[in-house]
C-alpha cells in the first residue's frame, strides 16, 4: 500500500559551506513511499555561502550522497562571484530571471538570461557564475554531498 505524507522542511545550516543537518526528509522517507512538501511549507533561511541570498533546503540533507534538492531566494541584481560544485547541478528558475555564464572569472558578457521555467544543467567541477534580475528564485537539484568552491577565494562573499 502506498502511504502519502505531505511534511514542512526547515533547514539546519552549517556555516560556511552549502551543508545540511539531516532534515525530516530523510526519516520520512524511510516510513513512507511519497512525502509531498507544499509551496507554503518551505522554510527560508540566511544561506551562508551566499549572504544576503535565502536557502530552503527540499530534500537532503546536503552533507550526505543522497539525492538534494535545495532552493535559493536572491534579491534584485545579485551577483554570484565564479564557483564550481563537486557534483552536477540541474538549476530551475522558478521566478526572476537568471543570467548565468560559466569561467573561472564573473563576465556579464558571457551571461546568458534563464527566464523562469528555463533550466540550466552544470557538470561537475565547471565554474560557472551568476546574476539575478528581479527577485529570483532557483531551485538546485543533484546528488551529495553539496559544497561550492569560489574560484577566487578573494571574491568569497562570505568575506566582505
Amino acid at each position: 500500500m502506498n502511504r502519502i505524507r505531505t511534511m514542512a522542511i526547515g533547514a539546519a545550516i552549517a556555516v560556511p559551506a552549502l551543508v545540511a543537518a539531516p532534515s525530516a526528509w530523510s526519516q520520512a522517507t524511510a516510513a513512507h513511499d511519497m512525502t509531498v512538501v507544499q509551496p507554503d511549507a518551505v522554510k527560508w533561511v540566511d544561506a551562508p555561502p551566499l549572504p544576503g541570498a535565502k536557502l530552503a533546503v527540499v530534500q537532503g540533507p546536503l552533507n550526505e550522497a543522497v539525492p538534494f534538492i535545495y532552493r535559493l531566494r536572491f534579491p534584485d541584481n545579485y551577483r554570484v562571484p565564479a564557483h564550481w560544485h563537486p557534483h552536477s547541478e540541474t538549476v530551475t528558475v522558478l521566478s526572476g530571471t537568471f543570467k548565468m555564464g560559466h569561467g573561472e572569472k564573473f563576465d556579464e558578457t558571457k551571461l546568458t538570461a534563464v527566464p523562469a521555467g528555463g533550466v540550466v544543467i552544470i557538470e561537475p567541477k565547471k565554474p560557472h557564475f551568476a546574476l539575478s534580475v528581479g527577485e529570483t528564485v532557483v531551485q538546485v537539484h543533484g546528488m551529495g554531498p553539496s559544497s561550492i568552491t569560489f574560484v577566487n577565494p578573494d571574491e568569497d562573499p562570505r568575506k566582505k
